[in-house]
């Protein structure tokens, strides 16, 4: 009984540190987010107060204010919004059809194109950064470009330019193909028996048992896209096209920065993630469960 009370003891103890070390990890996590909503609500005056105000006295919206007032906040928010929507919808259709292929068919080139894919994935965007540009600068009879792709511009300065060198990243088709990988063949099997054609019984049998997966990825490249800022800063030089997170660099100027109002725009802009995350929150563990089951 005392060996058993000793353990059952240990144990809760156990737990206990567990807990406590989660708790304090946690608040860690959440002090840069609770400050940057002090310094969203505190007046210019109290933002560098010391000593550190953690509960303000006086709140204000004037951050808030002048953080739509300041520059076209609105404008920026529905550009990044149509950027990163499109960006979504491109990498699952284009994410999801290249998974299936490479996860139920059979074709001689499968698994080297597929050991590519994983190559591409480790190789860091900033490398292929100059390389874009120029294929999107000479894409031949774009943006006033000839056949051979000069006189014009190209994709540059269009949302074209954000959109489609990303509509099928490698991420997206290994994610999806681990995910395909998981349903089983016997239907694929029957569907042709049936004489369905790939792309019904991709688009009508293997693709609507994929929601957690793409509810995951759905969160993923959103998120990826809205954050997006050095590749549309480049690409994007009609103030009218500007992101929103180009929008927040114009609250630091002359070597100094308005932190009010970039804290105030800076929760703006994260409330699109959030309420995607929470909508899709259900898929979210599936689907990263499922994805990682098969090689």
């Amino acid at each position: 009984m005392g060996v058993t009370g000793g353990s059952a003891l240990k144990q809760g103890l156990y737990k206990l540190i567990f807990y406590i070390v989660c708790i304090l990890i946690a608040v860690v996590m959440f002090l840069p987010f609770y400050w940057s909503l002090l310094t969203s609500l505190k007046p210019d005056d109290e933002i560098f107060a010391m000593p550190i105000q953690w509960f303000p006295k006086h709140l204000t919206f004037e951050h808030y204010r002048k953080a739509f007032s300041t520059v076209p906040f609105a404008l920026f928010f529905w550009n990044s919004l149509v950027l990163a929507v499109s960006g979504v919808l491109a990498n699952l259709f284009f994410g999801s059809l290249s998974g299936y292929a490479f996860a139920k068919l059979r074709f001689r080139l499968n698994k080297p194109v597929f050991r590519v894919l994983l190559a591409a994935m480790m190789i860091p965007g900033i490398v292929t950064m100059i390389p874009t540009v120029y294929v999107m600068r000479h894409i031949p009879f774009a943006g006033g470009n000839d056949l051979f792709g000069g006189g014009g511009n190209g994709l540059m300065n269009s949302f074209w330019g954000i959109i489609l060198p990303g509509a099928s990243g490698s991420f997206a088709v290994f994610f999806m193909r681990q995910f395909f990988l998981t349903l089983p063949t016997d239907m694929l099997e029957m569907a042709r028996i049936e004489g369905c054609g790939e792309f019904k019984i991709f688009w009508r049998i293997y693709l609507p048992l994929t929601r957690p997966a793409l509810a995951t990825l759905s969160i993923f490249t959103f998120q990826a896209g809205w954050n997006s800022f050095l590749w549309p800063m480049i690409v994007l030089n009609d103030p009218d096209k500007a992101t929103i997170q180009m929008g927040l660099q114009a609250f630091s100027y002359n070597f100094q920065t308005d932190y009010g109002p970039m804290m105030a725009g800076a929760l703006v802009a994260i409330l699109p993630i959030l309420v995607l995350f929470l909508a899709l929150q259900r898929y979210f563990v599936q689907g990263i469960a499922f994805s990682g089951i098969k090689g």
